[in-house]
């Protein structure tokens, strides 16, 4: 949880902002670093690797249709 709000403080857009695309961006792309992590030494958790598989292609629509500049520590 403290991760989270420290992602999300570091990538609003004003002080209320808790759900725009760059926010979004950046709390996916925590957690698709976290599920791959785990699925390294779980190999055999198909259901995680089927939830890592939405969360990669929902950072992806919403890297297309934010067309905002993004940060480099996300574009890893």
């Amino acid at each position: 949880m403290e991760a989270k709000t420290k992602t999300i403080e570091t990538f609003k857009l004003h002080p209320k902002d808790t759900g725009s695309a760059d926010v979004q961006i950046a709390l996916l792309t925590q957690r698709i670093n976290h599920l791959t992590e785990h699925l390294q030494g779980n190999k055999k958790d198909h259901s995680s690797r089927r939830g890592l598989l939405v969360m990669v292609g929902q950072r992806r629509r919403l890297l297309i249709t934010s067309r905002a500049p993004i940060c480099p520590a996300i574009r890893r």
